[in-house]
């Protein structure tokens, strides 16, 4: 029945006609402003690669088929995407949404006015506003998208020696939001790292590289593990460190090492030994200047002197006959 008033085109000019106007055409306005735009009330989490559906539809259930549908985003006077005369328009569309977006025509007689969005990116993250206009009024609704990508498996290398340790790298690719990483050991604890670096590339998507120090006095069974919030799922690789790779376990480096210091005492030794030497002779060359002061070059030796003495006294038979 209202709808039949509103689509009155004729009246008469006189006064019951112009009174017929008036009615008709707040009528007509009562009508239209008894509809309302609904888009979900959390958040709509998108996939990297994949589509998504951004839903929003017309309450009361009316048809939107002659209706002014457009999707913006904020701060844009371009389109995501138009539809107005019953089809789509691509005149005004966001160079970046070119051939991905499709209005859902299947359900615009029920009021659907929901937008799919096809091979979702990082830069399809934040707000959309889907606005149903019928000539009289407008209404509008705010959807929120969010996306997320899941990396690729962590992959672990072992670098070099550092530190008095081996160091060893994690690395994975391809995750957004930025993603959170740490190593952990055999009990599922936190290893302190000794770096960490997460950069987006060009695509908006987030590499990351930790690294981590170990020894052999650690354990040697870690994993590396990163995890996406948004989506509440997370990748972990592991690897065990044999205690071969650390040099103070290898037995001929202890080998080598015990041989270094056997050297290096007997090196030692050495130097004690020939420093007490000439102090010794030193000492004894002093005793014969200060006790026998008329002992000189041409003097016996006093180890010669002391065996004639010893001679003399029949210790030693006769000494000349030697």
């Amino acid at each position: 029945m209202l709808s039949s008033l509103c689509q009155i085109s004729r009246v008469s000019t006189s006064l019951p006609g112009l009174l017929t106007l008036f009615i008709t055409f707040h009528i007509c306005k009562v009508e239209s402003a008894l509809f309302t735009v609904v888009g979900p009330d959390q958040p709509v989490t998108a996939t990297v690669g994949e589509e998504i559906v951004l839903p929003c539809h017309l309450s009361p259930n009316m048809s939107a088929e002659n209706m002014y549908v457009r999707w913006f985003r904020p701060g844009s006077t371009n389109d995501v995407h138009l539809y107005r005369d019953g089809r789509d328009q691509f005149g005004g569309q966001m160079p970046e949404y070119e051939r991905r977006t499709e209005f859902w025509k299947d359900g615009v007689t029920d009021g659907n006015v929901s937008l799919r969005i096809l091979n979702i990116g990082p830069s399809d993250e934040g707000l959309y506003i889907c606005l149903v206009d019928d000539d009289i009024t407008y209404k509008e609704a705010v959807i929120e998208l969010k996306v997320a990508a899941l990396g690729c498996n962590p992959v672990i290398s072992v670098e070099d020696y550092q530190n008095g340790g081996i160091r060893v790298t994690c690395r994975s690719a391809e995750w957004y939001p930025e993603p959170q990483v740490l190593w952990r050991n055999a009990q599922g604890h936190h290893i302190a790292s000794l770096s960490e670096i997460k950069s987006p590339k060009v695509n908006g998507l987030f590499e990351t590289e930790i690294s981590v120090v170990i020894n052999g006095h650690s354990n040697q069974n870690l994993s590396c593990w990163i995890r996406n919030s948004l989506l509440d799922r997370e990748k972990e690789s592991a690897i065990h460190i044999s205690a071969l790779f650390f040099p103070s376990m290898n037995p001929w480096m202890v080998a080598l090492s015990m041989i270094l210091v056997v050297m290096l005492s007997f090196t030692m030794l050495n130097v004690y030994l020939f420093k007490i030497k000439g102090n010794l002779q030193r000492e004894l060359g002093w005793k014969r200047a200060v006790i026998c002061p008329g002992l000189g070059q041409t003097a016996p030796p006093l180890e010669k002197a002391v065996l004639e003495t010893a001679t003399d006294l029949g210790l030693f038979g006769d000494y000349s006959s030697r």
